[in-house]
């Protein structure tokens, strides 16, 4: 192809917003383009002098930003052309092994990617394993125990639709992405939370915009649970059980994991922080009569005004215990699944939520106080200290506004990061 026509398709995709709006991502295609015009193929050291402003002291064995950057271009050209740009009969590449645009016809160009679903990782199986066969334990345990005295919560709504009905149930547990930092001159190290990066792809977005941190920040495919997680499972699991000890009828997953075709195709029973809900967020608040303040430890009530915040810091001076609050709802799915919302804001809320909404008498008051709605919400608030839960207490149960959950929203739903 001629430089005039590599130009002409460089501009197109600059037209069309092909590579979104990584301001690195749009220089590196720029500058690629521009050599690529007048037939040059520069070297590392060049693309990282032009590109990120680096110094004649550039390592390309110790700074991997060119190298990553490519990469993520060349990743997002094969995403567009797999997409929107699937008629092209046209497309540029990036050679491999080289830094520079080809332009080439659409036969002959790089087999189209799907966009891949994360791995299943080590941790993420050995997680997996465990608590099926937690599930497993439960369900053989049901099994010769007919008499558990759960009889009561499992016909109780919104247990009895989960556990009396033919569709699989997912367990979704909420968890949290977290990264390496490593200091390159010692080899030290620390494992990184940080509320914007939810996964490896966003950690690869952000050393887009920030290539100084390339080699610094590291993806290990590390995600972790919060221990109130398995203190809930402990009380949801035995209500389980009988459906558990069908075939097939139970899977645990993570919140990172979910997809929508999951959503739609299975019951769902989440069971973590506010803050990992994910996929979940939008439409759980979307009929809520709450929205969530500066922070996921604390809900405002809109028709009230009232601000339910969790002290997430300890208590006060002068104080012997500490509040927090968990959150409970229901409502039907996008294909008449069901799905149910076990969350706190931090583990004393999720842990006694899930003791209190597995008792009779409390779903009692939960359903009667929402008017014996098809979608409900609950909020429950807790008193405990250091992830010890003394006690709780049932603040309001009200409907749900269905006919939002999933309608397309008037206006985008605002969260905090978290």
């Amino acid at each position: 192809m001629s430089a005039d026509e590599i130009s002409e398709l460089a501009e197109s995709l600059r037209a069309r917003a092909a590579l979104g709006r990584s301001d690195v991502l749009n220089r590196l295609f720029d500058y690629l383009a521009g050599v690529s015009v007048t037939g040059q193929t520069p070297k590392e050291f060049e693309v990282a002098a032009a590109v990120f402003g680096r110094d004649a002291g550039f390592d390309g064995a110790q700074d991997a930003s060119v190298r990553v950057a490519v990469h993520r271009l060349r990743k997002k050209l094969e995403e567009y052309y797999a997409g929107p740009g699937r008629g092209d009969a046209v497309r540029l590449t990036v050679p491999r092994g080289e830094y520079r645009l080809e332009a080439v016809p659409a036969e002959l160009a790089p087999v189209e990617v799907a966009p891949a679903e994360r791995r299943t990782t080590p941790w993420a199986i050995a997680l997996a394993a465990l608590l099926a066969l937690n599930l497993l334990a439960w369900a053989g345990w049901w099994a010769s125990h007919p008499g558990d005295g759960l009889g009561p919560v499992r016909r109780a709504v919104p247990w009895s639709q989960l556990v009396g009905r033919a569709r699989p149930l997912l367990v979704v547990v909420g968890d949290y992405y977290i990264f390496a930092d490593m200091d390159q001159a010692t080899g030290a190290g620390r494992l990184v939370r940080e509320y914007g990066i939810n996964s490896p792809e966003d950690l690869d977005n952000w050393l887009m915009d920030h290539p100084d941190a390339v080699g610094r920040y590291r993806d290990l495919d590390l995600f972790y649970l919060p221990v109130g997680v398995a203190a809930a499972l402990r009380d949801v699991m035995p209500v389980l059980a009988p459906k558990a000890g069908a075939r097939d009828q139970v899977r645990v997953i993570t919140a990172s994991d979910l997809t929508p075709e999951m959503l739609k195709r299975n019951d769902v029973l989440y069971v973590g922080y506010l803050s990992g809900l994910r996929m979940l967020r939008d439409p759980v608040f979307a009929g809520s009569r709450f929205r969530v303040g500066e922070t996921y430890d604390e809900l405002i009530d809109t028709r009230t005004g009232k601000h339910y915040e969790s002290q997430e810091g300890g208590p006060d001076e002068g104080q012997s215990s500490q509040r927090d609050f968990g959150y409970f709802a229901a409502f039907r799915g996008p294909d008449g699944n069901r799905i149910v919302i076990l969350a706190g804001d931090r583990d004393m809320g999720l842990m006694q939520t899930a003791e209190a909404m597995t008792n009779p008498a409390v779903l009692k008051a939960v359903t009667g106080g929402a008017g014996r709605a098809d979608a409900f919400e609950a909020l429950y608030e807790v008193d405990g200290m250091r992830h010890a839960n003394f006690g709780g207490r049932l603040v309001l149960s009200s409907p749900l506004d269905a006919a939002r959950i999933w309608a397309p929203p008037k206006a985008p739903i605002r969260f905090p990061q978290g």
